[in-house]
C-alpha cells in the first residue's frame, strides 16, 4: 500500500459514510458503504484476497479514497444506492433500481389515502423516502393507521356521491380501521386534520403520538386488558425507535446545488452536494489554495462558478451559509435557518470541516512548522494579542503549610517547552505563606535580570492564579517600567477564566480549543517543576533536621555528609571509616552510633 493511501486510512473517521475508490486515471471503481469508514476501508487492505479475485484486482488498483460522511447507517445505504445509480462503477455488480427502495405517498385527492409505493409519479401527491429499512416503514405505517385511521378503498369520494349515499360502509369500519367518510361519518375536515398530524408523525414531530399511546397503554393496563396494552407498548416502542427521515433523501424535489466553506489564514476548503429530486446524487469537497486574503464569499463565488461548469449544474436554486453577491437572477441563493435545506447545509459544513482537519494534519505532519504558526496564530486571536506568542512564560508558587516557598518560571518557545530555560526561585523577601508578596517578588527578579543582560523579553506573561496574583506581577512589572510593553494575563485554576489587568470580567475560551490547551499545559509545567524542586527542598532541610539532632553535630557537619553522600540512606550504610575520613573521628563516632545504636 502506497504512503499516500496509508495515511488516507489512518485519518478516516469511525463515523457512517459512504468511501469512493479512484485509479490512477481518476476513474471512479466502486463505492461502498459502512458504519465506520475507518474499520470497513482498512479492512479491504488488511488481508490478502485469495477467496475474491475480483476484489484484489480492485484494491491493487485503487491510488485515491474520497468519502462522505452522514448522519446514520441508513443515510450511508441510502446515499450508496444513489450513487451506484448515478455513476455506475465498474466493481459494483449489484446496481439497484429506482424501485429498490419504497417511499410513503399521501395522494392528492379528496380524502387523500396514505399508503407505501415504489413508483414516483409527478402528479402532485407528496412522497416521503425512501425508506431503506421496509420493516422501519411498515411499522410507521401501522403506528399511523392505529393512531390516525383513514381510508384504504379507492372510491372516488366527491360531495356529490357522499350525499347521494352511493357508498356503503365496509369492513374496515366494522374492525375500527375507518371512520367511514364515504357514508357522511367523518368530516373532511375532520379527516384533513388526522392526515395533517400524520404527516408530522411522518417528520418525525413524534411528541402528540407518543402521550396518545402512552395514555392508551395505561387505559388499557388499567382495566386489565394486558394484551391490549402490551400491543401499544409495542408500538410506543416502535415510534421511541423510529429515526426521522433521513437527510440524504428530503423533501426537495426541485434540483438545488449545495455549497459551504471554512478556511483559515492560508487555506479554504470547500463542499458541493447535488440534490435532484429530493436525493443526493454528487458530492465533493476540495481545496482553495488563497492567494491573497480573500473572503469566504469570494472565493465560494469561485467556487460555485468553477463547481457548476464542471458538473453542467442547471439548478435555480442554490444554498450556502453565508449571503452572496450573485449576479445571475435565473438563479436563487438561499441561507437557509432551519427545516430541510439547513439539514443539508448541515451535512455539507460537516464534510467541509472533516476534509479541512485531515488536510491540515497532512500538511502539518509534512511541515511542522505549518501546525507551530496555526497555533501561536490562533492563540494570538484568542488572547486578543498583537503579535504571535513565540516566548510564553508561567510562574507559579509552591509551599507546604508556609514552610520552603519556592516559585517557578517555566519557559514555552513556539509552543514547546524550553527547559533549558526553566528557572527557580527561593523567595528572599518575604516572610510566610503569603503569594501575592512571592509572585511581586519572583517576577520583578526575573525581569529585573533580563533588562540587565540585555535579553530578549517574552510576547506572553501567564500567572498561575486570579486577580491578586495578577496585580502583584503587574506591580513589577510596572516598577520596572515595562508594563504595557509585555502582555500579561492570569488563570484562574478552578474555572479554567484568564484575567486581563484593569478589566473585571474574565474572559472564557472554548474547553476544546488549542489556546487552552497550551495555556494548561504551560500551568501544569510550572506546577510540576516548582512542586518537585518544593519536595527536593523539604527532604533536604528533614534530613539536615535529623543529622542535626543528633547531639555534637551541627548544620555544617551535617551539610558536609550530605554533600559528600548524597542521602540519609547512604550515611546509615556508610562504615564508621568513611563517614570519620569525612567529618573527623569524634563526630564519625557520634554519627555513626546513632544510626547503629539498635546493633550495640
Amino acid at each position: 500500500m502506497v504512503k499516500d493511501l496509508k495515511e488516507i486510512i489512518s485519518s478516516l473517521p469511525d463515523s457512517p459514510g459512504i468511501y469512493k475508490y479512484y485509479d490512477a486515471t481518476g476513474v471512479l471503481m466502486y463505492i461502498g458503504k459502512a458504519k465506520s469508514l475507518k474499520k470497513r476501508v482498512s479492512s479491504y487492505f488488511n488481508k490478502i484476497h485469495y477467496e475474491n479475485r475480483k476484489t484484489a484486482v480492485m484494491v491493487s488498483k485503487i491510488v485515491d479514497i474520497q468519502f462522505t460522511l452522514v448522519e446514520s447507517e441508513m443515510d450511508a445505504l441510502l446515499l450508496e444506492n444513489a450513487l451506484i445509480k448515478q455513476f455506475q462503477p465498474r466493481f459494483n455488480i449489484s446496481l439497484k433500481d429506482d424501485k429498490t427502495y419504497p417511499s410513503i405517498i399521501i395522494k392528492k385527492e379528496k380524502f387523500p389515502r396514505l399508503f407505501y409505493t415504489r413508483n414516483i409519479i409527478k402528479d402532485g401527491s407528496e412522497y416521503f423516502g425512501p425508506y431503506a429499512s421496509g420493516a422501519m416503514m411498515h411499522a410507521l405505517l401501522d403506528l399511523i393507521k392505529t393512531t390516525y385511521p383513514f381510508r384504504t378503498c379507492n372510491l372516488h369520494l366527491s360531495e356529490k356521491n357522499i350525499k347521494e349515499g352511493k357508498f356503503r360502509a365496509c369492513l374496515e369500519y366494522d374492525i375500527g380501521n375507518c371512520l367511514a367518510p364515504c357514508i357522511g361519518l367523518q368530516s373532511e375536515e375532520e379527516y384533513n386534520e388526522n392526515m395533517r398530524a400524520a404527516k408530522s408523525l411522518i417528520k418525525g414531530q413524534l411528541s402528540e403520538a407518543k402521550i396518545q399511546l402512552k395514555n392508551k397503554m395505561q387505559e388499557a393496563a388499567a382495566e386489565l386488558q394486558f394484551e391490549t396494552a402490551a400491543r401499544y407498548k409495542k408500538k410506543l416502542d416502535s415510534l421511541e425507535n423510529y429515526q426521522s427521515k433521513s437527510t440524504i433523501v428530503n423533501e426537495i424535489k426541485h434540483d438545488v446545488d449545495v455549497f459551504s466553506i471554512v478556511s483559515d489564514e492560508r487555506f479554504a476548503f470547500a463542499n458541493y452536494i447535488k440534490v435532484s429530486n429530493g436525493i443526493i446524487c454528487q458530492t465533493q469537497t476540495f481545496e482553495i489554495k488563497k492567494k491573497l486574503e480573500e473572503s469566504d464569499a469570494t472565493l465560494l463565488n469561485f467556487a460555485i462558478a468553477e463547481v457548476r461548469e464542471k458538473y453542467q449544474s442547471e439548478s435555480k436554486e442554490i444554498i450556502v451559509p453565508i449571503n452572496l453577491d450573485w449576479e445571475d437572477e435565473r438563479i436563487s441563493i438561499t441561507v437557509p435557518k432551519g427545516g430541510e435545506k439547513k439539514k443539508l447545509l448541515d451535512l455539507s459544513i460537516k464534510n467541509a470541516l472533516y476534509y479541512k482537519k485531515e488536510k491540515l494534519s497532512q500538511y502539518e505532519k509534512l511541515n511542522p512548522e505549518i501546525k507551530v504558526d496555526r497555533i501561536l496564530n490562533q492563540m494570538m486571536q484568542d488572547l486578543r494579542l498583537t503579535e504571535p506568542p513565540k516566548h510564553i512564560e508561567c510562574f507559579d508558587n509552591s509551599n507546604l503549610q508556609g514552610t520552603n516557598p519556592v516559585s517557578a518560571c517555566v519557559v514555552f518557545k513556539d509552543a514547546k517547552p524550553s527547559k533549558k530555560d526553566y528557572r527557580h526561585f527561593i523567595p528572599k523577601t518575604v516572610v510566610g505563606p503569603d503569594d501575592f508578596a512571592t509572585m511581586r517578588e519572583v517576577v520583578y527578579r526575573r525581569y529585573a535580570r533580563l533588562l540587565e543582560e540585555n535579553q530578549t523579553l517574552p510576547n506572553l506573561i501567564i500567572v498561575d492564579g486570579g486577580k491578586g496574583q495578577l496585580s502583584s506581577a503587574v506591580e513589577s512589572l510596572k516598577e520596572l517600567g515595562i508594563y504595557g510593553k509585555v502582555p500579561i494575563i492570569g488563570i484562574a485554576k478552578r474555572l479554567e477564566e484568564l484575567y486581563y489587568p484593569e478589566d473585571e470580567l474574565p474572559l472564557y475560551i472554548d474547553k476544546k480549543s488549542e489556546t487552552l490547551r497550551i495555556i494548561q499545559q504551560l500551568r501544569d509545567e510550572a506546577h510540576r517543576f516548582g512542586i518537585t524542586h518544593h519536595r527536593k527542598r523539604r527532604s533536604n532541610n528533614t534530613l539536615v533536621t535529623e543529622l542535626e539532632n543528633i547531639k555534637g553535630v551541627g548544620p555544617e557537619t551535617a551539610k558536609a555528609l550530605l554533600l559528600e553522600l548524597k542521602s540519609v540512606k547512604k550515611i546509615k550504610e556508610a562504615s564508621l571509616e568513611l563517614i570519620a575520613d569525612i567529618v573527623g573521628e569524634s563526630k564519625g563516632k557520634l554519627v555513626y552510633a546513632h544510626f547503629h545504636s539498635d546493633q550495640a
